[in-house]
């Protein structure tokens, strides 16, 4: 493998990875008030379902446009049922229910930590070192996490006790499902990956999610329901283009570029953007420790990025 295409040695600064990188945190910022427009009427799994469906058919139809191979090979197609099942599927069963107890900005907050497992499923299955440097930065962010967490179950506290046992719920939801995105993204990041594709092993990997996703929908809440209103077509909609088809091969660049735990970095970013967006639409209350909290968690993130690329 030549040293352009290893994991992690690519330079955060440089345009093809920064660009990405703030790209795909500004989206995925705004999605998660987007999820929360989603819960109501309709059942989260159909929510999901719709999602996945609309990224497919977006996904398949970038694939003819650019005019690139339709099916991927055999074992393409094995990544591709592993990724579906693990990221499109039982990763957003999870993350979307996770928001019928938690506000969209500590949802965000919460899935920062996926830089955690990231790293260590990418140093056991795929070689890749970890520096002191990460290690620090780090160290760093999860404490600005931590001061974010804190802060909002001390909210949620002096509200009522029902809704601290709301917090611990839906934080257990969050960490189920950023373990199953864990595994998906290392998957993304393996040789069976790079061989294939991005926009042909994305495709498959969106239309095996929907499939496993309207199963558990069928299963768990009866048949297909959709509401035909503006703010949750439009939700599908933007969820399904922007917040899917758009970013997801961005990030599978920089998840083959950077590695599984140098990407997921860009979950650190997210939360702060999404805290802000459910500051203005769901009254989110800043305080002395969620402020620190957002400024250690940038303070981690700079450390981090700017340490030296792991060797393998």
């Amino acid at each position: 493998m030549s040293a352009e295409h290893r994991p992690g040695e690519a330079h955060f600064l440089e345009a093809r990875i920064l660009v990405p990188f703030l790209l795909t945190a500004l989206i995925w910022g705004s999605t998660w008030i987007a999820i929360k427009y989603q819960l109501g009427n309709v059942p989260p799994s159909w929510s999901v379902t719709w999602r996945f469906t609309g990224g497919a058919l977006g996904m398949f139809a970038l694939v003819l446009f650019q005019r690139l191979p339709l099916v991927p090979d055999a074992r393409g197609l094995m990544v591709a049922a592993v990724m579906g099942c693990s990221v499109f599927s039982l990763n957003f069963q999870f993350v979307y229910r996770s928001e019928q107890y938690l506000t969209s900005g500590l949802v965000a907050v919460l899935f920062a930590l996926l830089l955690v497992p990231n790293t260590v499923l990418s140093r056991v299955f795929l070689g890749q070192r970890i520096t002191r440097g990460f290690l620090l930065g780090t160290a760093i962010a999860l404490a600005g996490i931590a001061l974010l967490m804190l802060h909002e179950y001390r909210l949620a506290l002096a509200q009522n006790a029902a809704m601290g046992a709301k917090v611990l719920v839906g934080g257990a939801m969050v960490l189920t499902a950023l373990l199953f995105a864990s595994v998906g993204n290392v998957v993304q990041a393996s040789p069976a990956a790079r061989g294939q594709p991005v926009p042909t092993l994305l495709a498959w990997a969106m239309l095996f999610g929907a499939l496993v996703d309207g199963t558990i929908a069928w299963l768990l809440a009866g048949p297909p329901r959709f509401e035909w209103t503006l703010p949750y077509a439009g939700g599908v909609a933007y969820l399904a283009i922007v917040g899917t088809v758009v970013t997801f091969p961005m990030y599978n660049g920089l998840l083959r570029a950077l590695g599984p735990g140098r990407a997921a970095y860009n979950g650190v970013l997210v939360p702060v953007v999404a805290m802000l967006i459910s500051t203005l639409f769901e009254g989110y209350r800043w305080s002395l420790l969620a402020g620190s909290g957002a400024v250690l968690a940038m303070i981690g993130l700079v450390v981090a990025l700017r340490a030296r690329s792991p060797s393998r």
